[in-house]
């Protein structure tokens, strides 16, 4: 095995190295060869990458997401900043229609669960 000498690693650095060392129980040597190969691993572009059913349901969940009403208290789900669409009048926080949540909930697509992999 090669042997690797650090110089210079700045003090935040090392001291967050340490917590996760501590977080997880592990040696700094294991803590440290960790994190490289996560770090290569997410560079190498492994990290953000889905299977078909992970991105039909990550499709899904947005589509979900977008048809949430502009209200008080959840305005900016679904919502992109800078949108052009007209603002809605606002509804005040005590007028809930109980009915709502069910409506939403009968518009969410159904498909296989995220991280199941059969």
């Amino acid at each position: 095995m090669t042997d690797l000498v650090l110089r210079d690693i700045d003090p935040m650095m090392a001291e967050r190295i340490r917590r996760v060392s501590e977080a997880n129980g592990w040696t700094m040597h294991q803590t440290i060869l960790h994190l490289i190969e996560r770090g290569l691993y997410a560079s190498e572009g492994g990290a953000l990458r889905f299977d078909s059913k992970e991105s039909d349901v990550l499709q899904s969940v947005i589509a979900a997401l977008e048809t949430v009403p502009n209200d008080p208290g959840f305005s900016l789900i679904g919502r992109v900043a800078g949108a052009s669409t007209a603002p809605e009048a606002p509804s005040s926080p005590t007028e809930f229609d109980p009915n709502e949540l069910e409506r939403f909930l009968q518009n969410v697509p159904v498909g296989s669960k995220l991280g199941s992999h059969e």
